[in-house]
Order: structure tokens, then sequence, then C-alpha cells
């Protein structure tokens, strides 16, 4: 090999270190860079000729060994719409191009990236600090569930969410075997407590309880709970309950039906209390039998406030009538599906990757699901400004769905380690400045060849 093959050698290999300093450049420039992905440099080497005999050096090529697919550390964040990605995906996004009327207009092409210090700006898009807006699913907010599975840009509505009226009341209790009422704190015995459709003293009519019945059904009866329920208008109705045996089977047989409470106003003969019309009779096991699972309370309306049909729904075997020395109802659940309209006052994004709004009423509900993108290889993307990428045909199209977890309230750092960037510096100059050396000697040797004629 001539010496000026020699010198062509060495200046590949100082090109080659040039690339690789200029990786580590950009690596540590951007080691603060929220999911940046460092760049490595990979060397090939080229062959001219070689044989068992006889090797001719040839040259050498520097290229980028991309990690796009090595995490970063995740660190805790205080702004609730920042993520990060645990595992492998990608946030799907897009890139804003223009203002046109004073709305975004967006190019339509869907870019990837791990950076997730999204926070949402005056429209109501979820944009990271690249500048680019973060896609997802939306919500069915009667069923809680994604609506299609072709992400879109995740808008947040600021419009008012709209009451829900009750219609299902969810009530789990355990009514005593001798209730404690206020009659039965008089002396009376407990066998003689309640017969059949009959109080003490006696009421004929158990459908409806008047007002001026009221003192005795309280006396003959025991609070069952209150829940808060609402109209379609977000009214609030507080829907009181009371329980009364009405058929007392001493332990076995013993029957019990529910009150609400319809209206605080009544006098005289006009209706107080309105029996919900099911009976519970429960075995010597202090199971009901038959079972009631649910029953319909038909018309509920409460001081004017009518809430409708109204589904009371105790599921399996959870009203039950076993001994309690207090005498007293025990109410494990009582719940409503109803709400009142309310402001969305803030967002955050929940452990399950959703996007969630909390109402001025106290509800939060879910608006977006944020979905991820998952590559065969990822290494195969095409690097854009902002820590974005571009899927291109050596990486395949993106596979919507699975990946990795999202983490609330957090952010996922660059993968940048700052010594050891210093560490493969130290040696890409020393590699350099070995390439230099030989090219000076080259030029030496040259000069003494050209110096043999004097």
């Amino acid at each position: 090999m001539s010496f000026f093959g020699s010198m062509t050698t060495a200046l590949t290999g100082i090109r080659a270190q040039s690339s690789a300093l200029g990786h580590i450049s950009d690596n540590i420039a951007n080691s603060q860079t929220v999911g940046f992905k460092r760049t490595d440099t990979r060397f090939q080497d080229i062959v001219t000729a070689s044989t068992s005999r006889n090797h001719l050096p040839g040259a050498v090529l520097a290229a980028p060994a991309f990690t796009n697919g090595v995490q970063g550390s995740i660190d805790a964040s205080e702004v609730p719409t920042h993520m990060a990605i645990n595992g492998e995906g990608f946030f799907v996004v897009s890139a804003r191009v223009a203002t046109i009327d004073g709305n975004p207009v967006f190019d339509g092409v869907n870019y990837y990236t791990r950076r997730g210090d999204f926070t949402m700006d005056k429209y109501g898009y979820l944009v990271n600090g690249a500048g680019y807006t973060l896609q997802g699913l939306t919500i069915d907010p009667a069923t809680g569930n994604p609506i299609g599975d072709v992400p879109g840009r995740i808008q947040i509505n600021r419009d008012f969410l709209a009451a829900r009226t009750t219609s299902t009341i969810s009530y789990k209790a355990n009514l005593p075997a001798w209730p404690k009422t206020a009659n039965a704190d008089a002396g009376i015995p407990n066998s003689e407590l309640l017969t059949v459709n009959r109080f003490t003293p006696a009421l004929a009519d158990l459908s409806v309880i008047s007002a001026d019945n009221e003192d005795i059904f309280l006396n003959n009866s025991l609070s069952g709970g209150a829940v808060t329920g609402y109209d379609s208008l977000g009214a609030p109705a507080n829907v009181q309950f009371r329980w009364a045996k009405v058929d007392n089977g001493s332990g076995a047989g013993d029957t019990w039906q529910l009150f609400y409470k319809t209206n605080d106003a009544a006098t005289g003969a006009q209706t107080k209390w309105v029996n919900i019309g099911q009976s519970y009779a429960f075995d010597a096991q202090g199971r009901l039998n038959p079972p009631v699972d649910s029953t319909s309370i038909t018309g509920l309306t409460v001081n004017g406030i009518s809430l409708g049909n109204v589904v009371l729904d105790h599921g399996a075997s959870n009203i039950t009538q076993f001994q309690d020395d207090n005498g007293t109802v025990k109410t494990t659940a009582l719940d409503q599906n109803g709400y009142p309209s309310g402001e969305l006052v803030s967002i955050a994004v929940s452990e399950n990757g959703r996007i969630t709004g909390t109402y001025s009423n106290g509800k939060t509900v879910d608006l977006a699901e944020v979905t991820l993108a998952r590559f065969n290889a990822p290494d195969k993307l095409r690097r854009l400004d902002g820590t974005a990428f571009a899927a291109t045909q050596d990486s395949g199209e993106a596979m919507l769905g699975g990946g990795g977890d999202i983490i609330a309230s957090a952010r996922e750092a660059s993968n940048v380690d700052i010594a050891d960037e210093f560490s493969k510096l130290i040696v890409t100059q020393q590699a350099y400045t070995a390439g230099t050396r030989i090219v000076t000697a080259s030029d030496e040797l040259i000069r003494e060849t050209l110096n043999m004629k004097r």
C-alpha cells in the first residue's frame, strides 16, 4: 500500500471520529431535553482487498446508532397533565402548521414522541413542550368506553357537565332480628312488637303514612339512612329511608317493608311516607326468601322533586337479617348514580392512561384515552425537531394499542448519561489525534521519498 493510501485511510478515520464527536456533542447538548434519545456511533470498516497472504487497508465509516427504544429515567412532576411511558411505545401526536380564523390547522400526518410534558392550550388541546398536540380516543360518557379505534386530537370541552337523573340507588344493609324501636324501648315484648299489617297502636293501611300517623310510624320503624338524588335539571332530593317489620315470625318468616319520605311539609291526612311496595321476607338463617336482588320505586318524588322510576339495587344477598345487639339497621352501602351539573375545574391523567376532568359538582369524568403506538423497529424511525419521530419503510407501520404503562404526573428524562458521554469523548479525542499523527507520519515519509533523488 502506498503512503498516499495510508494517508487516505487515516483521513477516513479522522472523518469518522469527527462524526462521533458530533454525536457526542448532540447528546450532551440535549442531556436535559425531555424525552430525548441519544445517538451512539457505529463504526464500519471497508476492505479494499484481503486474502490469506495479503491485506490492503481500506477505510472506515461512522454511522449513527439510534437508541429510540432505550428508556430514560422517569421523573416526578407537579403538573397533573404530564405523563411518561414506562415500557415500549410512543405518544401519537400532530403538528400544527398554521392558524386560520383563530383556529389551529394541523398537517394531518401522525408523528410519534416520548416527550410527555403536555399542558392544555387556549383551544383545549394538550400540547407538549415542543408544540406537538396529543392524540387519543374520546370516551363515551354514558358507557365509559372509547369511541372508535382511530385516534384523533384530544380537545377538552370546557362546557358544563350536564346533570344526570338518578336512575339507580345501590342499597345494602343488615336488619336486626329484634329491632329496638321506640316501642321496644318502652318495654313492649319483642314477640308483641309488630304483627301482620298492624302497628302498636294499630294502623289499618301501610301503603302510605300520613302526617297524622307519622309518630306511630316512627315509633315502630328504624332509620335506614338517606341519600341525595338528582332530577333531570340537577335539583337535589334528600331521599330518607325507614324499615318496618310488618310480620314477626320469632326469628323465622320475619317480613319487613321499606318506606321513603315524600313530603316534609305534609300535614293532617296528607301523605308523608310512601311504602315502596316490596316485601322482604327472611328465613331462619337471616336470608331473603325469595331473594330480592333489586326492585323498582315507581314515581319517586321528594318535596315536589320527581326522580321518576328508580331501581333499588341490592345485589345478590345484600339485604340480611342477622342478630344485632344495638337493634338498629346497619347500612353497608347507600349510593346513587345521579349528579347535578358542574363546571370544569381541572384535568389530570389517571394511572390507566385516561384524561379525566374534575367538575365543580365533585364528579370526576373520563374524557379521553391516550393512545400509544408501537413499532417493530423503533430505531429506524426518522428523527424530527422537538424529539419527535416519523414512520419510515424500515420502521414499519405504527401498531396502535398495547405498549407500556402511562405514568401520571411524570416526565421521561433524556437517556443521555453525561459520564458515559465524557468517557466516549476522551476515546474519540485520542483516536482523532492518533489519526492526525498517521497523516503527519505519511507526509514525512512522502517527503523522504521525494528527497531520494537529490
